[in-house]
């Protein structure tokens, strides 16, 4: 599902050079979820936007659904973070002027998803976090943790292969804290391939996987009980899966194609235009 070669980061130059991340190794199947720890500064974020897109390596690869990603241009790229990458942050980035459902919505439509298939999409995934009641208000009106959940229902609205969470529970309270891990717990046993950058030991605990860093590499890669890869997204050039539940019913392929519900693969080369 999701691999790293030989991946690494650096920055500045001389001197001043620094490797965040020092040509690491990683396997992430589908449908696992990943916990990466580790003390400030060891590499967590940077690897996390190095698997996401956000940034690109200095040396090695990044590859998803059995796609490279790392050398795509620009356009391909941002096309994929939109469908096949979920986004979590630990200052949530909502959009402060949008309420809550139109946060949700906003992915989505930028996907190419028509306004009532949003609408539809953003009503049950914030349903499904607990927020059916706040969907009109504004990230201002809601608590830390009501906004940490508005921001995961965006995460999963274009239904990606992978969520990506950084510090989710960073700046929330214990029952904040409570309420997102016990939403993550549901990803995982849904088959949501995750991966979570954490100092807290709880998010960590609800891993299949721990990952921890120093200086850049692993220094300790433990299973945790009970770990099993389930189900999960196909591979990204596969052909496109059959409508799920939470499909989104007649979003239209980004190229423009023939509207379809989302499944579990979607065929990558028609949808990102690789060479765009």
């Amino acid at each position: 599902m999701l691999r790293a070669v030989g991946l690494a980061r650096s920055f500045g130059q001389d001197e001043s050079l620094v490797w965040a991340v020092g040509g690491m190794d990683l396997d992430v199947p589908a449908g696992q979820t990943l916990a990466v720890t580790g003390p400030s500064g060891c590499g967590k974020s940077t690897l996390l936007q190095l698997l996401g897109g956000l940034d690109r390596p200095t040396e090695g690869e990044v590859w998803l659904g059995g796609r490279r990603i790392d050398r795509l241009r620009e356009r391909a790229l941002a096309r994929l973070r939109r469908r096949a990458v979920g986004f979590v942050f630990q200052d949530f980035h909502l959009m402060d002027e949008l309420s809550a459902a139109q946060n949700v919505e906003l992915p989505a439509l930028l996907a190419g998803a028509s306004p009532p298939a949003a609408r539809r999409r953003a009503a049950a995934l914030l349903d499904r976090v607990g927020l059916a009641a706040r969907a009109r208000h504004l990230p201002a009106q809601l608590s830390g943790g009501q906004r940490q959940r508005v921001a995961i229902a965006r995460a999963l609205v274009n239904e990606p292969l992978v969520v990506l969470a950084d510090e989710p529970t960073g700046n929330l309270d214990s029952a904040a804290t409570h309420d997102i891990l016990r939403l993550f717990d549901e990803l995982r046993a849904a088959g949501q391939t995750l991966v979570l950058v954490t100092h807290d030991e709880r998010v960590a605990a609800t891993a299949d996987r721990v990952v921890s860093l120093r200086d850049g590499l692993p220094a300790d890669d433990t299973r945790l009980d009970g770990v099993g890869n389930g189900g999960g997204a196909g591979n990204l050039d596969g052909p496109g899966g059959p409508d799920g539940p939470d499909g989104v019913d007649g979003m239209p392929d980004v190229d423009g194609g023939a509207g379809r519900g989302n499944g579990a693969g979607f065929g990558l080369d028609a949808l990102l235009h690789w060479e765009d």
